[in-house]
């Protein structure tokens, strides 16, 4: 809560500082500046409203929690940031189509100067906090301001070669530019977001490390019906466990819950439900399309 709290204050700030400036001078790049911290502003308001959201408990109806308010979150964010890419592109070809001179550029320099500062540091805290928390939210919210750290060095260079050439056809040019990254990095935070909300499978990385537990049990016969997703921050699990004909109930239940914890502590946070089947000679024959993701020991 705290991240997200820090990004709406600089933000805040900087929105403010860059507008003025921006209106000031006649740059559009600063304005566009402007806009796009803006649009990071409204994007840190709605990572703030999600992880609260999300971070509250299951309820009877939503009994697998709010953590896909997270990546509608950051999917909102996505399209935010495409939108203001848009709109960049479309006032620098104005400017570019009747060019107007730039003015205090001694101030507009400072002025990026500081936004560089401050995303640097503020975007590096995000970064760490969704990594350690595993938030989409908090991610996307740090993307938005890692790439103001590069707009505005890019806007920086194009005051300084307006300053000292005079070409006021530089600024808008660099708006495009900025708009350009901009746009990557919404399309990119597009897709990712939409892949959570999709439920599409864990990465490939650690749905190994979940198979890697499965084969070392030796107390089952195989495994089948593998399949993961994530919301929020949350990691959802489940799967079949076979067990041979001379095992009980209760030790196939134990296992079961045993293998439930491991896979939940090594995936934290995590989610995982087994479900136990007998051993059926007659599937021993079924592909490996058939029966997907299986592991046997025999």
């Amino acid at each position: 809560m705290l991240a997200a709290t820090l990004s709406v204050a600089s933000n805040s700030t900087l929105v403010v500082l860059k507008l003025v400036v921006g209106f000031l001078s006649g740059s559009v790049s600063i304005i566009a500046e402007g806009i796009h911290s803006a649009n990071d502003l409204i994007a840190a308001l709605i990572a703030f409203i999600s992880v609260r959201i999300s971070e509250q408990p299951p309820d009877e109806e939503h009994p697998y929690g709010h953590g896909k308010a997270e990546s509608i979150s950051a999917a909102a964010e996505a399209i935010l940031i495409v939108g203001a890419a848009v709109w960049i592109v479309i006032e620098a070809v104005r400017r570019l189509l009747k060019p107007e001179p730039v003015e205090h550029l001694g101030i507009g320099v400072a002025v990026m100067g500081i936004s560089v500062v401050l995303n640097i540091m503020v975007s590096r805290y995000l970064f760490r906090v969704a990594r350690e928390e595993d938030s989409p939210a908090l991610e996307a919210d740090a993307h938005h301001l890692a790439t103001d750290v590069y707009t505005s060095m890019g806007v920086v260079a194009g005051l300084a070669v307006t300053g000292l050439t005079g070409w006021h056809i530089v600024d808008p040019l660099m708006a495009i530019g900025v708009a350009m990254l901009i746009l990557k990095i919404g399309l990119g935070l597009t897709m990712k977001s939409l892949h959570h909300l999709m439920d599409a499978q864990l990465p490939t990385a650690e749905v190994s490390r979940i198979e890697g537990i499965l084969n070392g049990e030796t107390r089952i016969h195989s495994w089948h019906n593998l399949r993961t997703r994530k919301s929020g921050s949350t990691r959802h699990i489940d799967l079949h466990i076979v067990f041979r004909n001379d095992a009980t109930l209760l030790e196939a239940h134990q296992v079961a819950d045993e293998l439930e914890k491991r896979i939940a502590q090594e995936m934290a946070p995590a989610h995982v439900v087994i479900h136990v089947d007998p051993y059926d000679p007659s599937k021993e024959q079924l592909t490996s399309e058939e029966m997907p993701q299986q592991g046997d020991k025999e």
